[in-house]
C-alpha cells in the first residue's frame, strides 16, 4: 500500500467511527428522549447542529494547527 492509500483508509476509518459515536451518543438518546415521533424527528433534526459544530470546530482546530505549523514546531 502506498502512503496515499494508507492516509485514505485512516480517514476512512476515522470517519466511520465519528459517525458511530455520534448515532451512540448524541442521536439516539435524543431520539429515545421522546415518545410522539414528530417531537423524535425535531430532536433528531436539531442533533444535526451538533453534529454541524463539532465537525466545523475539528475543522478549525486543524485548520489553526495547520496555519501556525511552523511556530508551534519549531
Amino acid at each position: 500500500m502506498s502512503a496515499t492509500d494508507v492516509s485514505i483508509s485512516i480517514a476512512i476509518v476515522c470517519g466511520l467511527c465519528i459517525i458511530a459515536a455520534f448515532l451512540a451518543f448524541i442521536a439516539y438518546p435524543a431520539w429515545m428522549s421522546y415518545s410522539r415521533i414528530w417531537e423524535r424527528v425535531a430532536a433528531g433534526f436539531l442533533s444535526l447542529f451538533v453534529l454541524v459544530s463539532l465537525v466545523l470546530v475539528g475543522a478549525l482546530g486543524g485548520a489553526a494547527i495547520a496555519y501556525y505549523w511552523d511556530s508551534i514546531a519549531a
